[in-house]
């Protein structure tokens, strides 16, 4: 594929603003990057409240919110066979040439690449997550994810962690899988111009409030980093079934004034919480790729984090202080961070994150593996479903009789709509008006119309 020709691209998840998260924000970025380069990108996600239809972005990015409710944290209720019209309609009217699903445990790309991958499209996989492997909920979702992978042309990790666990899980060949990180938009979180007193240490954690996250780590940590450093004062941003256990546990040590719980805050406000503080607190215990750490860096907070998944590839050793997730051991890297933050240049930070970490960069690594996939040979029914075999004794023939169906079910739309009676949308070009980057960024959810 010649470098000038152009790609166009539906991006898949259950994922996608009004919701916040790092997958929404991946392909929010993502996207606007992929169009400055001259590409076509459209997104398709379910419906979110009475948020249903055609909606436009910054930058002309145009998003689908088909109207499919969200069953069970923010996925959609699998159908199997129920999204191919609607995904089969989109595709023709927008003249996808690829697509490029994303997270492991959104059900609207899992259907979304399989009816792709039946129509003869392209399609790329970005994995977002880790997974064990002796749970129940892990080894159902390793299952689902090996059928998903066993027909992908491309795969995509956000670090090298990731890619060892989605190799494994999936048994997708390494060769076929990319390593591309997240990024930060600097221009969005950048540090005060003056720096903050150390007289009152401000720790700052912004993260939803559940297990996985690591709140009841926090619960154990707080309090003795209190007893320990009377200077120091915590911000809490985020919500989620652990607030309960935070908020006990602020009244149990009487530790209202120094203890602060923000609640849910919006992605636009972030940074407006970040530059607050002096140390940005992780405590996840599955990580493979935590962007919440990259925005804290790019607004100069020093970062104590629990040395799990791909943490420890985001960020250069004297810019994160490392833990085991054990309380404990959190507790002496709060110390150590305390100690080591009169050293902490803001500016500087800031400043190398910017060479670190880009949007663009990603951007263009993505294209990079859009070109490899379209440039992968095309196969038929019967050499498709030999993937699938290898798969497991009773899945491998199950996983063959799902996508026989699926076949059969996408001829039959094409006698009684044939591709030709579906009427093709016209490219739009948007006019850029100039305007202040961090403007148009923060207030990218005022754009939605």
């Amino acid at each position: 594929m010649s470098k000038q020709e152009k790609h166009k691209i539906l991006m898949v998840s259950d994922f996608f603003y009004p919701n916040f998260g790092g997958v929404e924000s991946h392909i929010y970025y993502l996207s606007q990057c992929l169009i400055k380069l001259g590409h076509k990108v459209v997104v398709m996600t379910h419906a979110y409240q009475n948020r249903s239809g055609v909606r436009y972005m910054t930058g002309g990015l145009k998003v689908y919110y088909v109207p499919w409710k969200p069953f069970l944290m923010q996925n959609t209720l699998p159908t199997f066979y129920g999204t191919l019209p609607i995904i089969r309609t989109i595709l023709i009217q927008e003249k996808i040439s690829l697509v490029h699903g994303h997270q492991a445990f959104s059900t609207l790309c899992h259907e979304a690449l399989m009816h792709a991958r039946t129509m003869g499209y392209k399609v790329v996989f970005t994995d977002h997550s880790l997974y064990g492997f002796g749970d129940v909920e892990s080894i159902h979702m390793n299952k689902v994810l090996q059928f998903t992978l066993a027909d992908v042309t491309q795969a995509i990790c956000v670090s090298h962690t990731s890619k060892e666990n989605t190799v494994l899980r999936s048994g997708l060949p390494p060769e076929k899988v990319f390593v591309i990180p997240n990024a930060v938009d600097t221009a969005m979180f950048k540090p005060v111009p003056e720096r903050l007193s150390n007289h009152e240490i401000v720790i700052v954690v912004i993260s939803r409030l559940v297990y996985r996250k690591g709140a009841d780590l926090l619960v154990e940590v707080i309090p003795k980093v209190c007893r320990l450093h009377p200077n120091v004062r915590f911000i809490i941003g985020g919500d989620g079934p652990k607030r309960v256990r935070l908020e006990e546990m602020r009244e149990k040590h009487s530790l209202q004034d120094r203890v602060g719980m923000l609640g849910a805050v919006p992605h636009a406000k972030v940074q407006s919480v970040l530059i607050t503080g002096h140390i940005f607190l992780n405590s996840s215990l599955t990580e493979a790729f935590c962007i919440a750490i990259l925005e804290a860096a790019s607004c100069g907070l020093l970062t104590v984090s629990t040395r799990v998944g791909g943490v420890p590839e985001v960020l250069p050793d004297d810019m994160v202080v490392l833990a085991e997730p054990d309380p404990n051991d959190m507790v002496q890297a709060i110390t150590k961070a305390i100690h080591i933050l009169p050293q902490i240049d803001p500016q500087e930070m800031h400043t190398r994150m910017k060479t670190l970490y880009s949007w663009h960069d990603v951007a263009r690594r993505t294209e990079i593996v859009y070109d490899c996939a379209l440039r992968c040979s095309s196969q038929n029914l019967l050499e498709r479903l030999s993937r699938y075999l290898p798969c497991g004794a009773w899945a491998g023939k199950l996983f063959c009789l799902v996508m026989i169906i699926d076949f059969l079910f996408w001829r039959l739309l094409q006698l009684w709509q044939p591709d030709s009676n579906i009427e093709v949308v016209p490219d739009i070009h948007l006019t850029n008006h100039p305007r202040d980057k961090k403007s148009q960024d923060s207030n990218m959810y005022d754009h939605l119309r």
